[in-house]
């Protein structure tokens, strides 16, 4: 008996609900987008100590963002980087045919590592990466502690 199925249409079936999941996940994400088509943007973050140069780096991937849509707060030991990134929608009556980028609101919250000196946070944007930095307090980094061999008593 015959297969109804041509051996191409059974692996394009197979495509198709791999793409559909893998947009499943992409939605969990970046979140569902809305009636206007548009998903939360929620910029990619890294943060970390240098312990030799004693600073703390954070660095924010702001692609096509301007700096003036940018604020960068702190409050106790919480860094906030808000802002918005605007669409710049297709002249005329053109239709998209694929969408994917992410336009909004955005913030992201850091909890900042105890000896950063928030007198002193510093930021820079360079190339649609928004790079602050801090100077860490001697106290807040590790010291060597030296061991000393116990001293005999005199018996």
């Amino acid at each position: 008996m015959f297969s109804l199925l041509e051996p191409r249409a059974f692996y394009r079936e197979l495509f198709d609900f791999r793409r559909d999941f893998d947009e499943i996940f992409d939605h969990l994400i970046a979140g569902w987008p809305t009636p206007l088509g548009y998903r939360e943007y929620a910029p990619p973050v890294e943060a970390w100590t240098d312990q030799e140069a004693k600073k703390f780096f954070v660095r924010v991937a702001l692609p096509g963002i301007d700096s003036h849509n940018v604020n960068v707060e702190v409050q106790g030991n919480t860094l906030t980087i808000a802002g918005s990134w605007k669409s710049a929608e297709a002249p005329g009556e053109a239709k998209y045919l694929h969408r994917e980028f992410a336009y909004g609101n955005f913030k992201r919250v850091v909890t900042l590592p105890a000896g950063v000196d928030v007198e002193k946070l510093a930021a820079e944007f360079n190339h649609g990466v928004l790079e602050i930095n801090a100077p860490l307090a001697t106290a807040a980094l590790p010291r060597r502690i030296e061991i000393k061999p116990a001293l005999k008593k005199a018996a």
